[in-house]
Parts: C-alpha cells; structure tokens; sequence
C-alpha cells in the first residue's frame, strides 16, 4: 500500500484509516483533500492506496480485486503495528460500492464505513431515492448491493454516465455538467434524495446543488459527516456540511 497521500496532525485524538481500493493515487489525494477540508483539525486521516489491482474499480472483476486490496491494506497496517499500537478509532473504504466492506467488519472490532452504505442510508432514511454515478458496468452491480442490504424497497432508479468515474474527473467542469443532468434525470416523481456516488466526483454534489430540483447526497462528504458523527459518540448518521445538498432558493 502506498502511503503518499496520508496527512497528519499531532493532538488529534480521532484518527480514521482511509483505504483507497484504486491504484490511482489521484483518487486518494482527492479524498484526503475533500475530507479534510470538512474534517479539519477534528480527525487525523491515515490514507493508504492499493499497490496492485485497478486503476479505477469499474468492473465485477475490478471490484474483487477492490476487496482484496482493503484486506492487504489492513493486513499490512498490522504488520507495520508490531508490537501492536493503537488502532484507528475506524475505517473509511475510499470507493463506491464499499468493495471488501463486510469481509473488514468480520475482521476487526473498530467501525468500518464505506461511501455507498453510508450515502445511500441517508438518502433511504429521506424516503424514495436514486443513485447517479459514472460507468455502465456499475449499475446491476449498485443494484446488486443495495438489494443485498435490503434497501431496494426505496430505490427508484439508478442512473449511470457511460463514461468511467477516470475519464469524468480529468475533465471537472464538463463532468459537473453530466453529472447535473444526470443528477435532474434521476430526480423523477417521488423521489425525494439523489446519491452521487464516486470517489473521485467527492464535492461535486456541492457544486451541482443549484441545478438539481431535490437534495443532492455527495457520498464523500456523507462520509465524513458519518465520521464526525462517531467521534462525537452518537453512531453516525452520514451527515456533514455538504452531504445533503439543498437546492438554492435564488
């Protein structure tokens, strides 16, 4: 694992080990900039990418290779931890979709959080919601998931950009484009929440609040609502400054 995009800072008392199921080191710089500008001085990120695997998960076989690189990746924090120190107070799987999600809870003690379950709990808690996010493959495999976690009962549609979540963030501003259609196509009759899922769009649903008629859930910036919410003891329940994206009134 690599570990050139982990930030520190002496005296924080809440520390989160941040793994990016990716090789590409972008996505990990992209993540630890996005949650430390809303976590701030609060929680110390520990990030780490994968060394071997995909560049970006877009496939089935991608994705299990995804799970892999979050075992590999805890396996060596504990390697490195010997004699055992303090562990992170949890962990944060860098990706949407949460590859190796359930296989690190059966591992550990401490609470592991992934971008999709904690985006996609909070929208469901809204009521009917839709998930828009880039690569075609990622659609059955979204469905999958949340059918998997008992969630579909509140799924309305998934609706995806044809390009991979790569090639969307080389280019932001025709990305944010896309992602703002997208994000109004999805947002049909009934739905009351639309998740914008990816890694590498995190801050996106900031940006692209004012041109979607219904709250926008950027799934990073969920996430790091989710951590302050463990740091201050009351579970987690996925919010932060920008993980509800409200539509401005103008």
């Amino acid at each position: 694992m690599d570990r050139r995009g982990a930030t520190s800072s002496d005296g924080e008392d809440f520390s989160v080990l941040l793994i990016n199921p990716n090789t590409s080191q972008w996505v990990t710089d992209k993540l630890v900039a996005h949650l430390h500008g809303l976590l701030g001085a609060a929680v110390r990120i520990d990030a780490v990418t994968a060394r071997s695997g995909a560049a970006y998960i877009a496939s089935e076989e991608s994705f299990a290779s995804g799970s892999q690189a979050v075992l590999d990746a805890w396996r060596l924090r504990e390697q490195e931890q010997a004699p055992p120190g303090r562990p992170p107070d949890a962990v944060l799987i860098g990706c949407f979709g949460d590859p190796g999600l359930q296989e690190l809870r059966a591992r550990v003690t401490i609470p592991v959080l992934g971008l999709a379950e904690v985006a996609i709990g909070a929208a469901r808690r809204e009521g009917c919601f839709a998930i828009v996010t880039g690569g075609r493959a990622w659609k059955p495999m979204l469905q999958r998931i949340v059918q998997s976690w008992g969630w579909h009962d509140r799924l309305d549609n998934i609706t995806v950009i044809d390009a991979s979540g790569a090639d969307l963030a080389a280019d932001p501003k025709g990305a944010q484009a896309l992602l703002a259609q997208a994000c109004r196509q999805a947002a049909a009759p009934g739905v009351r929440r639309v998740v914008l899922g990816g890694a590498g769009f995190a801050g996106y649903g900031d940006v692209i609040a004012d041109r979607v008629p219904v709250p926008v859930i950027d799934s990073v910036s969920a996430a790091a609502g989710a951590l302050l919410a463990l740091r201050e003891g009351n579970g987690g329940s996925g919010r932060a400054p920008g993980s509800d994206t409200r539509r401005r009134r103008r």
